[in-house]
């Protein structure tokens, strides 16, 4: 049981020490691709996102993979884009 514990710890650890490196890219290289408004803000906004970024990595990654946020598809938007009737 101890040497689950010590795996689960390193790895939590792992984990974090990838979250706050990608946090650190993220927050002041990479926001922009995600949320052109989010260039913006200052040291302060970086600072608070920071930790959630860093808890939320893998996510955001994938976002970033993929090429930005999905695009919403509603009745409106479609009528609008001429997709709907």
């Amino acid at each position: 049981m101890d040497i689950l514990a010590q795996s689960f710890v390193t790895l939590l650890q792992a984990y974090l020490a990838v979250g706050v490196l990608f946090g650190l890219w993220f927050v002041f290289r990479a926001v922009k691709r995600l949320d052109p408004a989010a260039n913006e803000g200052g040291l302060g906004f970086r600072l608070l996102i920071l930790p959630g970024v860093a808890a939320l990595w893998p996510f955001l990654l994938g976002r970033i993979v993929r090429g930005g946020p999905p695009v919403e598809r509603n009745p409106h938007r479609d009528r609008v884009q001429g997709d709907g009737s």
